[in-house]
């Protein structure tokens, strides 16, 4: 059995068709791990996630870590039971009104108690030793940031021999451009860091995707972005999209385009992004 496979006995369910007693589970869990004086922030970023939110919160409410942690939440200005999810599991949470991955991010690292920022996306599930892998590379004195890898939960062995393929691919093309251009190799939804070099230069919320990459960019002036690859690291998730082939192909089509029209990014870092229009938050 799949390490996530109770997990999922409460993802896309609403708060009122799940268990009270998974709730109070969690509940002890969270009451059980969340330290006043934490080395690592553990922060969920929310908007509009209710059912998926209590599965992310659960992985993450049972993982093992020999250092203090606090698990904390952010709604970004959600309007459905997000945080009602919050406040059943007792957790301390932040409302963040202004919109983007950004703004949820920076609202997060601004309310932080740990050394470390362990950044997390609230339609995923992680592995018992999640927070301490990551915990383990940034306790490195070299290191200052990493990144993990996540895979997707198949519904059929083809599903599961077309998602090893395709992760095998992308994780290869990862590892590579990783070597010059680790800012471009890093996904938020599993991203650590050192919180008092990130408060140094803040996130950009003006930004609709790559406010990870731009931390990183930042980042790597103090230190190695380190990718982390280790099974018991590897956090999982589902693709919302209906046509999972399409999903698959559109994404590894970007990828092999990417690499044709600009392969100097395996060979040579970059100091400098030009902003796309349609990649700007309105009337930031």
């Amino acid at each position: 059995m799949a390490w996530y496979s109770k997990y999922l006995s409460v993802y896309n369910k609403s708060l009122d068709c799940v268990s009270p007693d998974t709730i109070t589970i969690v509940r002890d869990n969270l009451k059980r791990i969340n330290s006043d004086s934490p080395v690592a922030s553990v922060v969920v970023i929310a908007h509009n996630e209710e059912k998926t939110l209590l599965s992310c919160i659960w992985s993450l409410s049972e993982n093992i870590c020999n250092v203090p942690i606090e698990i904390i939440g952010i709604d970004n200005n959600s309007t459905d039971g997000t945080a009602d999810i919050f406040k059943s599991l007792g957790l301390r949470y932040f409302w963040e009104e202004k919109k983007s991955c950004g703004y949820a991010r920076q609202c997060g690292l601004d309310n932080a108690k740990g050394k470390y920022y362990i950044s997390i996306d609230s339609d995923i599930m992680y592995p018992q030793n999640y927070i301490q892998t990551l915990v383990d590379q940034l306790s490195i004195p070299s290191i200052v940031a990493v990144s993990s890898r996540y895979g997707y939960i198949p519904k059929s062995f083809a599903q599961r021999m077309g998602f090893s393929l395709y992760e095998f691919l992308r994780d290869l093309n990862i590892r590579f451009q990783s070597y010059n251009r680790p800012e471009i190799s890093v996904r938020g939804g599993v991203f650590g860091y050192h919180i008092d070099l990130a408060r140094k230069i803040g996130y950009r919320v003006e930004l609709k995707l790559g406010e990870d990459g731009s931390m990183a960019m930042g980042l790597k002036q103090y230190g190695k972005i380190n990718l982390i690859y280790k099974r018991k690291a590897r956090a999982v998730t589902f693709i919302r999209s209906k046509n999972m082939g399409r999903y698959l192909l559109v994404n590894f089509k970007g990828a092999l385009l990417k690499s044709i029209k600009s392969p100097g990014r395996y060979f040579f870092g970059k100091r400098v992004y030009k902003d796309e229009n349609s990649n700007l938050v309105d009337g930031v």
